[in-house]
């Protein structure tokens, strides 16, 4: 056999094992099924406390912690990463998010090392060249999971200012039909689904350990990082404290937040009419001109 083939029969035989491992650690363990109910003085998740499993596992968690520092040293810092993860509601911590990252940067360097080797057989392309595309792709891969992150906490960000009205209009219908603040808080985040919905079942949550409703309000707004939302509970809060009628400062916001929407979209549409220039000016308008020109051009010739 020639040494390409021991290499990826070794590689092979590699992954074979490790998925193998895989397989046999996705039965829960005794520590996961603890998890959701046990959590340390420190804050800290209970399987951050406990060794890592399996052959396989205990072997790449200090390559994982290494490469994690990296990452943390030369990307994104913490806080920044950890207040998208509270804006997208992805329920992953620092440590399995930087995980994800490893994971992602392993995923791009195989496949830079697949293509290098492509080039390197096919095209006997330079070594140093090979050698800085791999890098490329791992650092790539590890830049395209923190690029997912901020997509997703911007996607949420919006379907929470897209249901802000009609979750401020029904907490207007259960204040005016008698409901406290509270109670009707409640009611509203068990009739409705969505991302404000949720925010909102975790504020309570917060609240009923112990929080102010208005503390609990104030952390939900920052915590979602969406400026319509910030100013709605500004106002509820201020109503709160002050004892003015909630019913209409709820209607207010209501409608304050459906005119905010109406004004993001008339803006999103003025930055699409200028995108769509783009194609008319570099391809619709060119083939126009060409079609109206050419046939002219074809008869001058003709006759000449």
């Amino acid at each position: 056999m020639t040494p390409l083939a021991w290499l990826a029969a070794v590689a092979l035989s590699i992954g074979i094992a490790l998925v193998w491992s895989w397989i046999g650690e996705r039965r829960p363990s005794l520590d996961a099924r603890l998890a959701p109910y046990v959590r340390p003085a420190d804050g800290r998740d209970w399987m951050s406390h406990t060794a890592p499993k399996g052959v396989p596992a205990r072997l790449l968690a200090p390559v994982i912690r290494d490469f994690a520092r990296v990452l943390e040293r030369w990307g994104s810092s913490a806080a920044d990463v950890r207040a998208r993860l509270e804006r997208s509601g992805a329920g992953v911590t620092l440590e399995q998010f930087r995980a994800q990252q490893v994971a992602w940067a392993a995923v791009g360097l195989g496949i830079g090392f697949v293509v290098a080797t492509t080039l390197r057989l096919g095209r006997n392309a330079p070594l140093i060249a090979l050698l800085i595309l791999v890098g490329l792709c791992a650092v790539t891969g590890a830049l395209a999971r923190d690029g997912w992150l901020t997509h997703a906490a911007r996607k949420r960000t919006e379907r929470i200012i897209a249901e802000l009205p009609a979750i401020a209009d029904l907490l207007a219908l259960a204040v005016t039909a008698g409901e406290g603040a509270r109670a009707a808080l409640e009611r509203v985040s068990t009739t409705t689904s969505g991302a404000l919905s949720e925010e909102l079942g975790r504020a309570l949550a917060q609240a009923r350990s112990g929080e102010p409703l208005s503390r609990a309000l104030l952390d939900m707004a920052a915590r979602s990082g969406a400026a319509p939302l910030r100013r709605f509970v500004d106002g509820v809060v201020a109503a709160l404290d002050l004892g003015t009628p909630l019913a209409g400062v709820l209607r207010a916001q209501a409608h304050d937040a459906r005119v905010a929407g109406r004004e993001q979209l008339m803006e999103r549409g003025g930055k699409r009419e200028i995108l769509m220039l783009i194609p008319v000016v570099f391809l619709i308008l060119p083939v126009t001109i060409i079609f109206a020109i050419y046939p002219g051009l074809i008869a001058i010739r003709l006759s000449g």
